[in-house]
């Protein structure tokens, strides 16, 4: 619920529950180490903890362009897992995940000889990006009985984003405040559901899912033309999103299975509410291929910084026009094709449509914006008033080949040929900025066995990795001179949003590996290269506004990491 694509459900697994494990990782872009093992071997009780922490430095100590021109990523992670099972009260386990990261990007440290281009800053701009997260849960199942189980899984999460952008003197000595923001959002979770199996054909799940969201939002720009902080936000306060659920399995014969159900959203803070039905088929037409066919009406609620952006009067008062903007929400459409034809190889083939609707765009001028085109730039670019009259669509279809790992190699093909379209207040039908039009993957991995003593044990592997895909998407634009401010400006095509696209992405990584397993422990040595053949893949573009000529940024180049690691 509350998602119309991107969907993913992840869990972390167990610690190892039978022996003690040990692992420690260095390399050119880091460090990792983790420990895991049981605490009770009877009940089979474990632990897992892990550590990164990785910083770009020493590549750019080597001269290796990181594409974030004079700024350096830093990042840090920890995650654990407590697993308690097999107790009289059910199972246990408690989780968490934390991490911080941060990167300054600041042309005053810019060596103005080699004119290094900083596509995330920009020319005359010191920008500091911090972004740090947390979360902890607990996960509890029950067995009533041999036809019905309880979960239970509570959480909370903290997500914090903060930006600092000074504009800076001709001569880089002074700065200025241009914009600051402070974005804070804690989420305490909630998710309960039993599970009960009716008859032998009829299977039923039931629950709720219940969020309470604590928001602060705060963030505000230089306004040139008054010579004031103009406030965006400033908003601190908190929001219900309550969503029940039930969902009805049907198994008339071993052959098909018919999943059904109905999910609910209601959203407190403005009073949005939806009801969407659900069905999926599958039918298995003999032990190794099977059919599907699924429907879906979803919905999502739009983000809170856009609801609650504040628009100044001639008063100097504020107000919101969008805290009521209604759900985007969207029909799925789904067919696919499963056939394991070989014992160890699949081929899998699924067409899709999606059509959305009541997506954000202008409520007071008639243009291409739309929310659906968010998340495509770092760049939150937003009219001061919106509504819910958007529409946009989806379709295509997409093919996976896969072996699984057998006589030591794998693979993974996928393809996917799509077309992504939306509707502004314009009316008329745009690319969005996702309609890349197709994508294609393409994994591989080999295994030598070089020994298999009692003693030791040698492996060497190989993995190479291709992506290939359309190229981004872009709106045409003209360069225009300002003699007042003796600068050029760029004037967007709006009536051509999206209608170019840039030359294709293309990208090659490959791994070698050698794996000694001796005296009890593991050690690995491995070389990894990513952008094997050094392609110019397009980033973003940089417009001088000195010249009015644009230079392409490009994605990070050739690069070698040489890692070790061990584990005992």
């Amino acid at each position: 619920g509350n998602a119309i694509s991107g969907v993913f459900d992840l869990k972390m697994r167990n610690g190892n529950n039978e022996k003690y494990e040990f692992l420690g990782q260095i390399g050119f872009n880091g460090f990792e180490l983790g420990a895991e093992g049981p605490i009770n071997r009877d009940k089979g009780s474990s632990f897992l903890v892990n550590y990164r922490y990785s910083t770009l430095g020493v590549f750019d100590k080597l001269g290796i362009d990181l594409g974030t021109g004079v700024g350096i990523p830093y990042y840090q992670d920890l995650s654990f897992k407590v697993n308690i099972p097999q107790t009289k009260y059910g199972n246990f386990s408690v989780f968490g995940l934390g991490g911080l990261s941060d990167i300054e990007i600041w042309d005053s440290r810019r060596d103005t000889l080699k004119d290094k281009i900083d596509f995330y800053g920009g020319e005359g701009f010191d920008l500091t990006n911090v972004s740090n997260m947390g979360v902890i849960g607990l996960n509890h199942s029950y067995i009533f009985n041999q036809t019905t189980f309880s979960n239970l899984s509570l959480a909370t999460s903290a997500h914090q984003y903060k930006t600092v952008l000074d504009s800076l003197s001709t001569d880089l000595s002074e700065k200025f405040p241009y914009y600051r923001n402070n974005f804070i959002e804690t989420t305490i979770y909630g998710n309960f559901s039993i599970n009960t199996k009716i008859s032998a054909k009829n299977q039923i799940k039931f629950g709720a899912i219940a969020k309470w969201l604590l928001y602060s939002y705060a963030d505000s720009v230089y306004d040139k033309n008054d010579d004031l902080f103009q406030m965006l936000r400033n908003d601190e306060g908190n929001a219900w999103l309550v969503q029940p659920y039930l969902n009805w399995q049907y198994r008339p014969n071993n052959a098909l299975t018919i999943n059904s159900g109905v999910h609910a959203m209601y959203f407190f803070l403005n009073g949005g509410w939806s009801v969407e039905p659900r069905i999926a088929l599958r039918w298995a037409i003999t032990s190794g291929s099977s059919v599907n066919f699924g429907y879906g009406l979803h919905s999502q609620v739009v983000s809170l910084p856009i609801m609650l952006n504040r628009v100044r009067l001639n008063d100097n008062s504020y107000i919101q026009p969008n805290k009521d903007l209604d759900f985007i929400r969207s029909h799925h459409f789904v067919a696919g094709y499963d056939w394991l034809f070989a014992p160890n190889t699949r081929l899998k083939v699924e067409a899709y449509y999606q059509h959305i609707f009541d997506a954000a765009v202008d409520a007071m001028e008639s243009n291409s914006y739309s929310f659906l085109n968010e998340g495509a730039s770092f760049v939150m670019i937003l009219p001061e008033y919106v509504k819910s009259g958007g529409t946009g669509a989806n379709y295509g279809v997409e093919l996976t080949l896969e072996r699984f790992l057998s006589k030591g190699y794998y693979y993974l093909i996928t393809t996917s040929l799509f077309q992504s379209m939306y509707q502004g207040s314009d009316g008329v039908t745009h690319s969005t900025a996702f309609n890349h039009r197709y994508i294609t993957n393409a994994l591989f991995g080999k295994e030598f066995e070089l020994s298999n003593g009692e003693e030791s044990k040698k492996i060497l592997s190989f993995d190479a990795k291709v992506a290939y895909s359309g190229g981004k998407r872009a709106t045409p634009w003209t360069a225009i001179f300002n003699p007042v401010d003796n600068e050029y400006y760029r004037e967007w095509d709006e009536t051509r949003a999206y209608d170019l696209q840039l030359r294709d992405y293309f990208k090659t990584d490959l791994s070698v590996r050698f794996k000694l397993n001796k005296f009890g422990f593991t050690q690995e040595w491995a070389i990894e290269v990513t952008n094997l053949f050094n392609s110019k893949n397009i980033y973003g573009d940089k417009f001088n506004t000195r010249t009015g000529e644009t230079n392409y940024v490009y994605q990070l180049g050739l690069m070698v990491i040489p890692l070790y690691r061990i584990t005992f």
